[in-house]
């Protein structure tokens, strides 16, 4: 028996479109779409980290509001992720994103340092995401 996930759904959660169609999106996700879908959820991750900075420690709301809500959305698709790709390599691909994403956010909007060694170091991540996406299957 295969698991559903939509029994542990709380009453009033609206189903997705796929869901109300009758298509099973898992099924039909290639492996371009699943990678689509990672680098969106790394994105996610970055945006989840920016509206962390502005709660201040949670302590403004819609901020707070956005870390919750944009970092399940990434959750979320990074589980949809790993129908498909390997979940070692999802998860460095996730986190190198939101890593890279953070620290160039960080060098660019809040004015902290681009040294050649931040910068070189950011490149090597790069360097192992590429890596990672070219050995998958």
């Amino acid at each position: 028996m295969i698991f559903n996930a939509r029994w542990l759904r709380p009453p009033g959660v609206f189903l997705l479109a796929s869901e109300v169609a009758g298509i099973n999106l898992l099924r039909l996700m290639s492996s371009g779409l699943a990678w689509a879908l990672l680098i969106v959820a790394g994105l996610l991750e970055v945006t989840w980290l920016l509206a962390m900075k502005y709660s201040e420690g949670f302590t403004r709301l819609w901020p707070t509001v956005a870390v919750f809500l944009v970092g399940t959305l990434s959750f979320y698709l990074l589980s949809l992720c790993l129908k498909v790709i390997p979940v070692g390599t999802a998860y460095v691909v996730w986190t190198g994103i939101g890593a890279v994403g953070g620290a160039l956010l960080g060098m660019l909007a809040f004015r902290e340092p681009a040294t050649a060694l931040r910068l070189a170091s950011i490149a090597l991540v790069v360097a192992g995401i590429v890596g990672l996406k070219l050995t998958s299957r």
